[in-house]
């Protein structure tokens, strides 16, 4: 087969991306949030996606960070994949420091509480946050770790 005819390696296109996804995702954080969830809340074929402002662990810098999420009862489950990367993302480590947080969805901003889904809760989630996002399905598939489930909680 030729180069022309292979099949594109999404995974192998977004991990060259990496040096420019992170102004990019400062951008679309704050297209979000000047317009209230009406612009970056939602795309076609994907699941909706919620601010999460987090501080640094280490640096206290106010960080926000737009995240897939998932609705679970009142909790809104983010997924630490960072695409099936061998390390957790810089979000989770941040939120393991200071889990009392804030989320914005749409217009509406919520305080929340950030926990870890124990094991067993973690076993009961995956299948069908798999489901709700295949894009988490395939991370689990492409790494060795375990991918953290993280609950936001409101408070």
């Amino acid at each position: 087969m030729s180069a022309y005819h292979r099949a594109i390696d999404y995974l192998d296109v977004a991990d060259r991306m990496w040096p420019v996804l992170g102004p990019l995702m400062r951008g679309h954080a704050r297209i979000y949030r000047a317009t209230g969830g009406l612009l970056g809340g939602s795309f076609p074929g994907l699941p909706k996606l919620l601010l999460l402002d987090h501080v640094g662990a280490k640096t206290g810098k106010q960080r926000t960070t737009p995240l897939a999420y998932m609705p679970v009862g009142d909790d809104m489950l983010v997924v630490a994949s960072k695409g099936g990367y061998p390390h957790n993302p810089g979000w989770l480590h941040n939120l393991r420091a200071h889990p009392d947080t804030e989320v914005q969805i749409g217009r509406r901003r919520t305080p929340v509480h950030a926990r870890e889904a124990t094991p067993e809760e973690a076993a009961g989630l995956w299948p069908e946050a798999s489901r709700y996002n295949p894009a988490w399905g395939r991370y689990r598939k492409r790494t060795t770790r375990q991918i953290p489930l993280v609950l936001l909680q409101p408070r």
